[in-house]
C-alpha cells in the first residue's frame, strides 16, 4: 500500500516574521516528498515512524471535533497495522518533513475534507491553515499551519498577514540566468522547537520588537513584493538588508560556524544568506546573482539550486 505523495516546501521570505504579521511567500519543492505506506518487512525507520505515528493518533483525537473530524477508527486501524510515513525529506532541516505528513494524513482521513480542486477561497484557505496549524502543533509546540497547506495544496502561497493569504503565481524561471536561489546544506540538524521559543523570548524586549517592525518585516515585505514582481535589482538590495538583520539580531539562529561565511557573503556581494525556516541548522537559503561565482566561494559546501531568476 502507497499513498500520494506530498512534498516538501521551502519559505522563501517570513520566516519568524509572519508570527508577527509580516507578509511571506511559500513555494513547493519537489525535489523531497513523502507518502503514507505499509510493508510487509518493516525497515527500522519503517518501525521508528510507526511509533511516533501512534503518538500522533492519541494527539488528534484530543483535537476539537468541531475544528476537524479525523476518521479516527481507521487510522487506528492502519496505524496498528504497522502503517509509517516514507519520506524522503530531511527532518530539521526547514524544509516541511512534518508539513508533508500532516498534509498526508489530513487526505486521507478527514472527512467532508477541502480539496485542491475546489475554488479555493480565501475562506476556504484560512480554514485548512488554521486545521493544519492545529494538527502540525504536535511537532514544534506552536505552528502556523503553512508548511503543511503548501504541501497538501502544492502551489505558491503569498501570506499578506495572518488572516490573508492567497494562492498565487511566481514569475517563471529562465533556466539561462545567472542569478539563483539555494540551499546550503549546513550539515546540522535544527530544531525547531527552541528557536522558536527563543524567538518568543527576544520579543519581550521592546529594542528587538521595534527592529523587528521597523527593519525585518520592513525589507521582507519588500523582498516579497520584488520577487512576485519580478524586481530582480531591488529583490537583491533588499535581500542584501534583511542578510545584515538577520547576522546582527538572529545570531543564536545561525550556526557559530557559519556567521564569517553569512558576513563575506555580504562583503563581497557573491551572495546573500538567510535563514531557511527557522534555522540553528538545516538548510540555509542563498540568493546570488551569479549562481558560478557563488559555487566558487562556497565551493566547500553542497548547493541546490531551487530557483533560477
Amino acid at each position: 500500500m502507497k499513498g500520494p505523495l506530498f512534498y516538501s516546501k521551502i519559505l522563501l521570505f517570513g520566516e519568524y516574521g509572519i508570527i508577527k504579521d509580516s507578509k511571506g511567500l511559500s513555494i513547493p519543492y519537489n525535489f523531497y516528498n513523502g507518502a503514507l505506506k505499509t510493508d510487509e518487512n518493516p525497515s527500522e525507520s519503517a518501525i521508528k515512524s510507526n511509533e511516533s505515528l501512534k503518538r500522533y493518533v492519541a494527539y488528534l483525537q484530543g483535537v476539537n471535533p468541531d475544528l476537524v473530524k479525523f476518521d479516527i477508527d481507521a487510522l487506528k486501524q492502519d496505524v496498528n497495522q504497522g502503517m509509517y510515513f516514507d519520506s524522503s525529506i530531511p527532518q530539521g532541516y526547514g524544509v516541511g518533513s512534518s508539513g508533508a505528513l500532516v498534509a498526508a494524513i489530513y487526505d486521507k482521513y478527514v472527512q467532508d475534507k477541502i480539496t485542491v480542486l475546489e475554488n479555493l477561497t480565501r475562506d476556504k484557505l484560512l480554514k485548512l491553515k488554521t486545521i493544519f496549524s492545529e494538527m502540525e502543533s504536535f511537532f514544534h509546540g506552536k505552528s502556523s499551519g503553512l508548511d503543511p497547506l503548501n504541501s497538501y495544496l502544492s502551489i505558491p502561497i503569498l501570506i499578506n498577514s495572518k488572516d490573508n493569504i492567497e494562492a498565487t503565481g511566481i514569475p517563471s524561471q529562465s533556466p539561462d540566468s545567472k542569478g539563483a536561489v539555494f540551499l546550503l546544506d549546513s550539515g546540522i540538524i535544527g530544531e525547531t522547537a527552541p528557536m522558536v521559543s527563543l524567538f518568543m523570548e527576544n520579543m519581550k524586549q521592546e529594542g528587538f520588537r521595534s527592529m523587528l517592525k521597523n527593519q525585518f518585516i520592513k525589507h521582507t515585505d519588500a523582498c516579497v513584493d520584488d520577487f512576485l514582481k519580478g524586481d530582480v535589482k531591488s529583490l537583491f538590495r533588499n535581500t542584501k538588508s534583511l542578510s545584515k538583520v538577520v547576522l546582527s539580531h538572529f545570531k543564536p539562529m545561525i550556526p557559530n560556524q557559519f556567521h564569517d561565511l553569512w558576513r563575506k557573503g555580504i562583503e563581497t556581494n557573491e551572495y546573500y544568506l538567510k535563514l531557511c525556516g527557522s534555522g540553528g541548522g538545516g538548510y540555509i537559503l542563498g540568493f546570488t546573482e551569479d549562481m558560478d561565482q557563488a559555487k566558487k566561494a562556497l565551493s566547500d559546501y553542497k548547493l541546490e539550486v531551487v530557483y533560477n531568476f
